[in-house]
């Protein structure tokens, strides 16, 4: 065996021996080039087989998925809306998630919060309810054409062009106007028992974000939510207050559940000097802050009025004015939303919402499920009357 093994080294050892140098580099090369290929093959077929399990694994999961689906359409003892179905397995596979800031919206749910969202819409300009005994107004905006025509909130609306409405859901209501050929448009209410019919021509409405009011040198500005609008109603409530001469500030966060986040960025801007952290991010991979990046700020005194139902854009405004700009925060503790949503609209005109990142105040603290903390903490007696309304009256004592 010995004399074998020994017999192949030599044997081996000439065989090398007898080769070119020219052979050995043309040895190598094949040599080369067929182990790259086997690996190419080798790779390619691995990512092959991945792939094609990975594909098939979800295309098993959807055929179940749509199984279950149609068995419930076609099999179910009573009819079922197709519609209301799909949007139920949508919001089932949101809700499984555990977040109450990842979910799904219908397209009425979502038509109203981006009316509410952009600060504009084109229609009549009022805010209607659906009841038992049919629509009620509960809002008429300010320079409306529903104010021009003399609706008033808790007329019902009855008819649109002369159709109508009492079998009608709330979004086919809104529909009807906003989509109405013409920019006229006939529309029938019931103010208690006459009826009223008005001829009214639809145009563009801002919904108002924005109002104020004046005490002794002190300014008040009362935001109602953060929309595409907010910022510049804002500013100019802003400097026609300054025009009439204030010392202070204070800005009414409350019962304001948020909006766009540019918007309360923009309006901390108008405050805080360049360079200033207005709010941090942090995701699964980093964490990051976002600084003023303008020229312009303010010295006035400022307070801002904040209670429970102070939420996301209103938190990241008070805790960007109280930690980069001195505020004083007067209320009581805020809501806690410290997550930041994106939004992906669908063919269905519904929309889904999913959280992405944590945000944090200009010092880095999370207040995620915690609030905001007021400086001066008093509980409201009756927020509707500005004479009993003890924590606006604590904010303008705080600031005189």
């Amino acid at each position: 065996m010995n004399n074998k093994i020994e017999n192949t080294k030599k044997e081996i050892n000439i065989r090398s021996a007898s080769f070119t140098l020219i052979e050995v580099i043309i040895i190598i090369l094949i040599t080369s080039l067929v182990v790259g290929v086997a690996t190419s093959i080798i790779v390619y077929r691995n990512y092959n087989d991945i792939k094609a399990t990975a594909n098939g694994d979800s295309v098993s999961k959807i055929s179940e998925l749509e199984e279950a689906y149609n068995n419930i359409l076609n099999g179910y003892v009573e009819k079922i809306d197709e519609n209301e179905l799909v949007n139920a397995a949508i919001k089932g596979m949101y809700n499984y998630i555990g977040d109450p800031y990842t979910t799904y919206l219908d397209e009425e749910t979502t038509s109203n919060l981006m009316d509410r969202l952009n600060g504009e819409y084109y229609g009549l300009g009022v805010e209607f309810t659906k009841t038992e005994e049919g629509f009620v107004v509960v809002t008429v905006f300010d320079g409306s054409p529903a104010k021009d025509a003399d609706i008033k909130v808790g007329d019902f609306l009855v008819k649109v062009n002369g159709e109508d409405l009492s079998e009608k859901t709330a979004q086919e209501v809104a529909n009807m106007i906003r989509n109405n050929p013409s920019r006229k448009i006939k529309i029938s209410v019931t103010r208690g028992t006459i009826t009223l019919t008005k001829d009214v021509t639809l145009s563009t409405i801002t919904i108002p974000a924005v109002s104020k009011e004046k005490y002794d040198n002190i300014g008040y500005i009362k935001i109602e939510t953060f929309s595409n609008t907010t910022y510049s109603q804002f500013k100019d409530a802003l400097e026609s207050l300054e025009k009439e001469g204030i010392d202070g500030l204070v800005i009414d966060v409350r019962n304001n559940g948020g909006g766009y986040l540019t918007a309360a960025v923009d309006i901390a801007e108008l405050f805080l000097e360049k360079g200033k952290n207005i709010y941090g991010l942090k995701n699964q991979t980093e964490t990051k802050f976002y600084e003023d990046s303008t020229r312009e700020n303010r010295k006035l005194k400022v307070a801002v009025l904040i209670n429970s139902s102070s939420a996301s854009a209103s938190e990241i405004l008070a805790a960007a004015l109280k930690e980069s700009y001195g505020a004083t925060l007067v209320g009581t503790t805020s809501y806690g939303k410290g997550t930041v949503q994106e939004t992906n609209d669908l063919k269905s005109g519904g929309m889904v919402k999913y959280t992405t990142a944590y945000w944090l105040t200009p010092n880095g603290n999370s207040i995620n499920q915690k609030g905001l903390e007021p400086d001066i903490k008093i509980e409201a007696l009756n927020e509707s009357n500005t004479e009993k309304d003890v924590q606006l009256n604590s904010a303008l004592e705080a600031l005189r």
